[in-house]
């Protein structure tokens, strides 16, 4: 090997180490930036870090911003890692790329463009037009998987929406009388509140709340800019008044169901805290219409944590755009056990949800499998 040769792989080994601590930076603005997207930047200089910084919602200034104002004077010359394209724009803030070069920065490594169609390359172009060095595409896929929510509701203006199951290894998520706790170990359970952390909010179906009463809740402990939104479909409003998720609300339950709905129910909700959405249905308010107005709410990913209706609509709509299944190592079998989902109107292999891009996940002797329904990015 050439000296000129042993040099470029040790440079891209250290950009690769840089960019991972971008990427770990940006994780750190989980669940405080939200509507907006994870974002993390490193500032080096010969080979050491002089500046750092992760987005938060509440904080407004960008991590570039942050890590250029952290290294002061001598960032000029450095080299700034950042798993996401500055932004050119003025929004809350001025735009970042102005802030970059005005610092004097050599060169910019960024994992992958805004996917905003509106913005996507023009940060980059800036730059370059400015006499940045701007290169593109290192760790790119684990920048698109962390702000997939993001990128998805800019695009679309809903959710991400990520179907989330627990189930026996024969794919029953309950045994006949309807029993589902627990069916995967305290590992695997610990591992939901680590993604419902992640989520702006979790969906369920009334049929679960009677048969499990669950609270829905994030217990991480962790800090988050806005509560875990509850959503509940219910089109008649049989919620109990007595079921655990109505104990402590606080801004935080939301309740969908028919305009038909008794009036008289609906006041007691809304006394105890719950909002209400009633939604223009004689029979049951659809799953879609309710996942649209979460986007319109600015909520950007969604864990739906249902039971065999409303995955079965999740499912049979194409409303999901990927699934978490868990899997434990036990086999119930019977006709009346319940599965995933009910008929999904599928005749023929041929013509079967494909799940692709999987990851398989260990939790002790449970395993889980996730993957995705349809891109993300195009």
């Amino acid at each position: 090997m050439t000296a000129k040769r042993a040099n470029d792989t040790m440079t891209a080994i250290t950009d690769l180490q840089w960019m991972r601590r971008a990427l770990e930076l940006a994780s750190q603005g989980t669940a405080l930036a939200s509507p907006n997207p994870l974002v993390g930047a490193v500032l080096v200089r010969d080979n050491q870090e002089i500046g750092q910084g992760f987005y938060t919602f509440d904080d407004k200034k960008h991590a570039e911003i942050k890590a250029i104002e952290q290294a002061g004077p001598v960032a000029r010359g450095a080299d700034l890692f950042i798993n996401l394209e500055p932004c050119c724009h003025t929004g809350r803030t001025g735009p970042c790329t102005e802030a970059i070069w005005a610092a004097g920065v050599r060169r910019v490594v960024s994992a992958m463009p805004d996917p905003n169609p509106l913005v996507s390359g023009r940060g980059f172009a800036q730059l370059r037009k400015a006499g940045v060095e701007v290169e593109v595409g290192l760790e790119q896929e684990s920048a698109e998987r962390l702000n997939e929510s993001f990128a998805v509701h800019i695009r679309m203006s809903r959710p991400l929406v990520t179907l989330k199951a627990a189930m026996t290894l024969d794919g029953k998520i309950a045994a006949s009388k309807g029993n589902s706790e627990w069916i995967t170990s305290d590992q695997a359970r610990s591992y939901v509140q680590h993604q419902r952390h992640e989520q702006d909010a979790i969906l369920t179906g009334i049929g679960t709340v009677l048969a499990d009463d669950p609270l829905l809740t994030d217990r991480t402990g962790k800090p988050r800019r806005r509560p875990l939104l509850r959503v509940v479909m219910d089109s008649q409003l049989r919620i109990p008044l007595a079921a655990k998720l109505l104990q402590e609300v606080n801004n935080d339950l939301l309740v969908v169901c028919s305009a038909t709905a008794p009036s008289n129910k609906r006041k007691d909700l809304e006394q105890r805290g719950a909002q209400i959405l009633a939604l223009n249905d004689e029979i049951r308010p659809a799953l879609k219409d309710a996942i649209e107005e979460l986007g319109r709410r600015e909520i950007i990913s969604l864990l739906i944590e249902g039971g065999l209706a409303i995955n079965s609509e999740a499912l049979r709509s194409g409303l999901a755009d990927k699934v978490f299944l868990y899997y434990a190592p036990k086999l119930i079998g019977g006709m009346q056990a319940l599965p995933l989902a009910a008929d999904l109107g599928i005749q023929s292999m041929k013509d079967a949800i494909m799940v692709r891009g999987i990851r398989h996940h260990q939790f002790g002797e449970d395993f889980a499998i996730e993957g995705y329904l349809r891109k993300i990015y195009i």
